[in-house]
């Protein structure tokens, strides 16, 4: 049920003692995930409120307020932006509701990101360089995900599965996002902190300026790309080239040079997931969306190409066919020289095959003709047992020594 911001107004009072809204509005979020809100409060401060719209998101909501405690004042002071700070939260059922204290800055949409001044792409640039020098620490003591490279890829892979199970993935995506899954020159990376939702709703700008980066519901150690996505997904190349620039220029580490590529499969095999997400949730509006994107995504590769997402080319489909369709047919061939078929009648097999005639049949002989070695009977022992060896006997006793220096 999606609450409006009046509604969040009255539960914002109950997570913050003393907040009194004079105002409200709405505020940009993901719809399939959030209720958001502005406030304006009687001594003219501003707040935001973000309410989930189920189990899941508010499990992400909760994982969030863990890490923004996580970042402590002295690792806030070296970030290029401001995060929020979360002033109070409140459950209701079994959903929790946080209210944040405001930040300055408003959201743009990626038409007005790209088309701005280029100091926005450097802003977006070093912000994101920041995010992924942050010290691996502030993760694993959080209890957050981390992620090798191999480990990240394998999971891709389980996922793509997943989607693969819905029947609703055209053909042809499958094959392309499979074959670059399992390229594994595409995955050498140095994992690093990722912020893992970030996208235009989550960077407020302010006079050219990236003055704060919400929305820390997804950290973790794994894949830079992933913080890309949304940048490749603009198509707009020169924009993409300057963050690149400015990240490359701010990092401790060199990107490695297939960034660009896996985040354009993030950013194509996300529609996939928001497909997934849809059939688990019940809803069929977001399904028929997700299928819509999908089967557009798929004519635009079919006629255009699409982003290089692969390092090795994916291989011809119709080739590829003919060779799966050529292998059962050599099998059968093989198949009809070995075990008898029904003939066909104005057909003649390829290969005569004439049987041997069977020569009569002899007595079996070994390959080797062994001659047993004469047993010897020895004296009785003093015990009086007998040491007479039979013929399956292995002892040394059965061996004759010659002297060799003898004569």
């Amino acid at each position: 049920m999606r609450r409006k911001p009046i509604e969040l107004a009255a539960i914002a009072t109950a997570a913050v003692p003393g907040l009194t809204p004079t105002a409200v509005s709405s505020a940009p979020d993901d719809p399939a995930d959030f209720d958001s809100a502005l406030l304006l409060d009687s001594e003219g401060k501003r707040w935001r409120v973000r309410s989930p719209r189920h189990a899941e998101a508010s499990a992400r909501l909760e994982t969030e307020f863990l890490v923004l405690r996580a970042f402590a004042p002295a690792v806030r002071a070296e970030l290029p932006f401001l995060m929020p700070t979360v002033a109070g939260s409140v459950r209701l059922g079994t959903l929790s509701t946080f209210v944040y204290s405001h930040l300055s800055g408003t959201t743009r949409s990626v038409e007005e990101l790209t088309s701005g001044p280029g100091s926005v792409a450097r802003e977006i640039g070093t912000a994101l360089a920041a995010i992924h020098d942050l010290p691996r620490s502030l993760v694993s003591n959080a209890d957050l995900p981390s992620y090798t490279p191999n480990e990240f890829r394998q999971r891709r892979l389980n996922e793509l599965d997943q989607a693969a199970t819905t029947g609703k993935i055209p053909a042809a995506l499958l094959r392309r996002w499979e074959h670059a899954m399992e390229d594994v020159s595409l995955w050498r990376f140095n994992p690093c902190v990722v912020h893992g939702d970030l996208h235009e709703d989550n960077l407020l700008i302010e006079s050219g300026r990236v003055t704060a980066v919400t929305g820390w519901t997804d950290l973790r150690i794994g894949d830079p790309a992933d913080d890309f996505a949304w940048l490749v997904a603009s198509n707009e190349q020169d924009f993409v080239d300057a963050v690149l620039k400015s990240y490359t220029s701010g990092r401790r580490d060199a990107p490695d040079q297939h960034l660009l590529r896996r985040a354009a499969l993030s950013a194509e095999f996300a529609l996939a997931q928001y497909l997934v997400k849809g059939l688990a949730a019940g809803d069929e509006a977001m399904v028929i969306e997700a299928e819509g994107m999908l089967e557009s995504l798929a004519g635009d590769i079919a006629e255009f190409g699409g982003q290089p997402i692969s390092v090795e080319p994916l291989p011809d489909p119709a080739s590829r066919d003919n060779a799966e369709a050529a292998a059962p047919a050599s099998s059968e061939s093989t198949a009809s020289t070995a075990v008898p078929t029904p003939a066909h009648s104005g057909s003649s097999p390829a290969v005569t095959v004439v049987p041997v005639p069977a020569k009569p049949a002899a007595p079996a002989q070994p390959a080797v003709h062994v001659t047993p070695i004469p047993v010897e009977e020895a004296p009785d022992a003093e015990d009086g047992a007998s040491t007479t060896q039979g013929p399956d006997d292995t002892s040394t006793a059965a061996i004759s020594v010659i002297n060799v220096k003898q004569g």
